[in-house]
Formats: C-alpha cells, structure tokens, sequence
C-alpha cells in the first residue's frame, strides 16, 4: 500500500513540474515574436500588415480583424482562437487551415509556443497591455 501511496505522490508531482514548465513566460514569448514581426504586429499602433493584427487574438474567431484581406479557407475555418488551437495552428499553419497565406514552417517547440502565447495574451482588442 505505501510503494501505490508513493508512485501516486511522484506521478502527481512530476505531473504538476509537466505542466508547470508549459505555463508561457511573457518576456521570452516576446523575444520569440521578433520573427512574427516581419508579418503581424501588437500593441495600441499595430497596424495590419502582410498579415492581420493580433492584438486581442484568443477567443476571437478567425478572419475577423477589420481592413485585412483573409483567405477564404481562414475566414471560413469556424476557428474561434484558444491556447490550444493557436498552438496546433503555430505548429503547421497551412496543416491546421489548409489554403491558409500565412506562410510558415512552424513553431514546434512547445515551450516556445507556451511563451509565444503567454506574450500575445497580454494585449488586449485594442493592444493594450494588461497589468501584470
């Protein structure tokens, strides 16, 4: 009964360091960003560029910002953004939402994904950051 009592408290525990090293960092989620930076932009100045603005992104529905041009299959997708289909769209864009024009190879790390999320959840619709 006391190796089932143990085995439980060290899956529990290595469980909970699993799922705490996924929780994003902000700051480096925002050095990950520079190479987002050629396409998208964030904060209360960001303006659409080759790709929308993503001030606002999670739980958003996909092909919705206002002044860009988005593929039918994106605006069509029924997308509606959360940590876990940005991290699958990140991952393989055109895979996720075939005929996509994002045109990237992926992001697959997962903790970089975790800090590249925890950075956009920062900005608000309307690129505000929020305290923290």
């Amino acid at each position: 009964m006391n190796r089932i009592a143990a085995a439980a408290f060290i899956f529990a525990a290595l469980g909970g360091a699993a799922h705490a090293q996924t929780a994003g960092d902000a700051a480096a989620g925002e050095k990950i960003f520079v190479q987002c930076r050629a396409c998208h932009q964030v904060g209360e100045t960001a303006k659409n560029g080759v790709g929308p603005v993503l001030n606002g992104l999670f739980g958003r529905k996909s092909g919705t910002i206002e002044g860009y041009n988005y593929s039918d299959a994106n605006k069509n997708s029924g997308i509606v953004w959360d940590e876990k289909v940005f991290a699958e769209y990140i991952q393989n864009p055109r895979a996720k939402i075939p005929g996509t024009k994002m045109i990237y190879a992926g992001l697959k790390d997962e903790k970089r994904i975790a800090d590249l999320t925890a950075f956009l959840k920062q900005f608000d619709k309307d690129g505000k950051k929020a305290a923290q």
